[in-house]
């Protein structure tokens, strides 16, 4: 909060030993061409064993002679800024902080240098070991003040704010400039991404600038870091320790209890994540989410008039970063986390993603990216109730429709992912949701469930010209055609089988020999809110979150057996897709990358046991 107004009064200065004339005797003296005492003047405020009461007499004369302080002190101005003022004593702060009000509003032309040196104070300070030349450390000084320290800069900022009503608009380029490199340490971005969110408290016309910043900088880590190689590096980690700790549990056996071993591995005090770029993404992502719930959540309830301003502020910042970001793994959980506190902003987010479906003006890329993320997220959201979920399937089903009826007169009515991304990818939106999502419709009144789902008429969209199956991913086409078969909704497996036997295989030749290859997503398509693998923000997740729920009744398509002599690199790779004996699906529709079945395998249908299933 604003810090109370300071009185800025001429105080008496301490006694202590000095050197020269006052400052204000010392600027004359340099404008006449006299630069002794001025040499000296700096000399003393560089000398890195100032005392406190040394401090406050300089900057107690710098107050009161700060309407000389020309551009032409500019350099002995910088030096005054520099001084490690905020580990000093709560008078020299105090001081200091009167200084500043003196400066910028007597010289507006150090309101940059000021908000610089403020600014720079937002991250821990280094410690830098030096043995002769060589910096042999370069460490995180842990100062236990420096949440005060922080606050501090923060009544600094509002200070200057005071007397320069303009600061805001001089602040933001700085705040740009300044952002630690992402490859800076975690404690460092975590300290600079916290103050960030903390200016835009007393500072709101900063709200939307600073979200937009911080979200550009996650997003870069985010992409830098795949899914693929978090899971692998955490899974080596885990190997690690398990290593380490069964050798220290061989080494130290005495009495100890068998489940110490495991207690010590499955640690919740272990949060930190194995690769070092997920790890800063995780730290600054759960800031993130900690913000948003304080800005909506008053004495733990909600401020619906602020969590609505934030969303729109968010989703600004989603459409302009987010959307556009193809299979970023994390950052688009924070309008996933703001919309599970009132059902309300989930639908917006709903409509809003609709809309850019909907409109033939908006690029195909981002239409189909907002089929997959409406599609995500009517599958994820448990706190999305059953109507809501309906009541979007019937506007995608009967746009489907529309479509198709204004499709089969043209002349590009075949199967082709150019001329009718959108339509395909809303295809799969529809698909996927019902994979998660039907278990829910048919629950309390089967009758009235069946005949709903009837009533979207899936027959149709499959079996059209544009055929739909032979575009979207196989997880996926997979479930729902076991799905569908099923409650007897619709026969997917001819036209499945059909598909697969009219795929031609890309032949590619390399130095390595010739391969065979088939694009298993020809749409490029992902799901955006796949489970979060950050270990901390998924606290924030879990609780609001969908899994999916294997079902041992609905069954996968068989692998085609292996012809003798036949292993290649490609059979390796297919090995971890075999079924459990058990019939149930051993793949996660979202999960596809390590997981897709080859459009051109030879399938059969379902077992018969598939259909023992009294309605």
């Amino acid at each position: 909060m604003l810090a109370p107004e300071k009185d800025f009064i001429v105080s008496p200065p301490r006694k202590t030993v000095r050197f020269g004339g006052t400052v204000a005797d010392v600027l004359v003296k340099y404008k006449q061409g006299d630069i002794n005492d001025y040499e000296l003047l700096k000399h003393q405020l560089l000398d890195p064993d100032i005392k406190d009461a040394q401090i406050i007499n300089w900057l107690h004369e710098f107050r009161v002679s700060v309407m000389y302080l020309t551009k032409d002190f500019e350099q002995l101005v910088n030096i005054v800024l520099k001084m490690p003022w905020l580990r000093r004593s709560k008078a020299v702060v105090e001081e200091y902080l009167s200084f500043l009000g003196n400066l910028v509003s007597a010289q507006t032309i150090y309101l940059r240098p000021c908000l610089s040196m403020i600014v720079s104070n937002f991250t821990p300070p280094r410690v830098i070991i030096r043995e002769g030349d060589v910096d042999i450390s370069d460490s995180e000084d842990e100062d236990e003040n420096l949440p005060e320290n922080f606050d501090t800069c923060h009544t600094a900022l509002q200070i200057v704010a005071r007397y320069v009503p303009s600061t805001p608009r001089f602040l933001m380029p700085i705040l740009v400039h300044m952002f630690p490199f992402i490859s800076k340490p975690a404690r460092t971005l975590e300290c600079y991404i916290h103050n960030l969110l903390r200016t835009t408290i007393y500072f709101p016309v900063l709200r939307l600038e600073i979200l937009h910043l911080v979200t550009e900088k996650l997003l870069k880590m985010d992409v830098s870091a795949s899914r693929q190689d978090i899971e692998e590096a955490e899974e080596a980690a885990l190997r690690h320790d398990e290593t380490e700790g069964t050798m220290e549990e061989g080494l130290f056996n005495m009495d100890e209890d068998e489940e110490s071993l495991v207690n010590r591995l499955g640690s919740p005090a272990n949060e930190m994540m194995a690769h070092p770029t997920a790890e800063r993404l995780d730290i600054g992502l759960s800031i993130l989410f900690s913000y948003i719930k304080d800005i909506c959540y008053v004495n733990g309830e909600i401020d619906l008039s602020k969590a609505k301003d934030l969303y729109r502020d968010l989703l600004a910042v989603f459409d302009k970063l987010i959307l556009p970001t193809h299979a970023c793994c994390s950052m688009q959980f924070c309008m996933f986390y703001i919309c599970s506190f009132k059902l309300g902003l989930a639908e917006a987010f709903l409509e809003h993603l609709w809309k850019k479906i909907q409109n033939p003006n908006n690029p195909a890329v981002i239409r189909q990216a907002a089929c997959n993320y409406i599609g995500s997220f009517l599958a994820r959201a448990r706190f999305l109730p059953v109507v809501t979920v309906r009541a979007c399937l019937d506007l995608m089903v009967n746009w489907l429709h529309m479509y198709i009826d204004n499709q089969d007169a043209g002349s590009r009515a075949f199967c082709d992912v150019t001329y009718h991304g959108p339509f395909y990818s809303a295809c799969q939106a529809v698909f996927y949701t019902f994979v998660f999502r039907y278990k829910q419709i048919l629950e309390g009144n089967l009758r009235k469930g069946l005949t709903y789902l009837q009533s979207l008429n899936f027959e149709r969209i499959i079996m059209c010209q544009l055929n739909p199956l032979k575009i979207c991913l196989p997880s996926v086409m997979n479930l729902f055609a076991a799905i569908t078969r099923k409650y007897q909704l619709v026969f997917c497996y001819t036209i499945i089988e059909k598909n697969n036997r009219q795929s031609i295989p890309v032949i590619r030749s390399s130095s390595g020999g010739d391969s065979v290859q088939t694009c298993v997503n020809p749409l490029d398509s992902f799901f955006p809110f796949d489970p979060c693998i950050l270990k901390r923000s998924k606290k924030a997740i879990d609780p609001v979150y969908q899994v999916w729920e294997e079902e041992s009744s609905v069954e996968s398509f068989q692998k085609p057996t292996k012809k003798a002599g036949a292993v290649t690199d490609e059979d390796d790779f297919l090995k971890d897709e075999t079924l459990q004996s058990d019939g149930t699906v051993g793949i996660t529709p979202g999960s596809f990358d390590s997981h897709l079945l080859s459009p051109t395998s030879s399938v059969g249908s379902p077992p018969v046991t598939f259909l023992h299933r009294h309605l």
